[in-house]
């Protein structure tokens, strides 16, 4: 395939795989994303030189790498007041009091949020990681992912050479039908 191919079509992504963190203490945040929020350690690659950790779970990975001693000034090593509006990342609950209740009983802090819209109501809850990360639990399934166009969902391929529509946009189109059929079935 050829690079001028692949730049008329967007990318042939199927999801999110990982988020890559640089942390003062690999054991630190390990045990952080481990305890707070649910993750596994995986095995990472033998062949790596840097201290690191891999850690897996909700579908997504998260890739530890210590900092090393001349990253240690950064801006992270300040604490910083907890903004929704910041950098972070978000996973959905299924109870967002029993998440309060839980970040309660471990000492950690945290700012509450409410988004709603049409009637219907998400809760928000954000706070640090140990290295200043913001991160956001939320009942964010509430609020239906309704495409903005305003016609069927379908992929765009008027762009794409056939080339690239053999490769990219078969998988394209895939996903796209499951995300109608998805919308479909979504109760308001």
């Amino acid at each position: 395939m050829e690079i001028e191919e692949i730049k008329e079509c967007s990318l042939p992504l199927l999801s999110l795989n990982h988020i890559s963190l640089l942390c003062r203490s690999v054991n630190t945040s390990s045990r952080f994303y481990e305890e707070v929020l649910g993750f596994v350690l995986i095995k990472r690659p033998a062949s790596f030189n840097f201290d690191g950790a891999w850690l897996f779970n909700y579908g997504v990975g998260i890739h530890l790498l210590q900092k090393s001693p001349v990253q240690a000034n950064d801006i992270l090593n300040e604490l910083r007041p907890i903004n929704p509006k910041d950098n972070h990342i978000s996973f959905q609950c299924t109870d967002i009091r029993l998440v309060q209740d839980k970040l309660e009983e471990m000492g950690i802090n945290y700012a509450t949020a409410v988004v709603e819209d049409g009637g219907i109501r998400v809760d928000q809850v954000f706070f640090h990681d140990p290295d200043g990360y913001m991160i956001e639990i939320c009942d964010c399934e509430n609020i239906p992912m309704l495409p903005l166009s305003s016609g069927p969902v379908s992929p765009k391929r008027s762009n794409c050479k056939k080339a690239v529509v053999g490769e990219c946009a078969l998988k394209e189109s895939e996903l796209m039908n499951r995300l109608s059929m998805d919308m479909i079935n979504i109760s308001f």
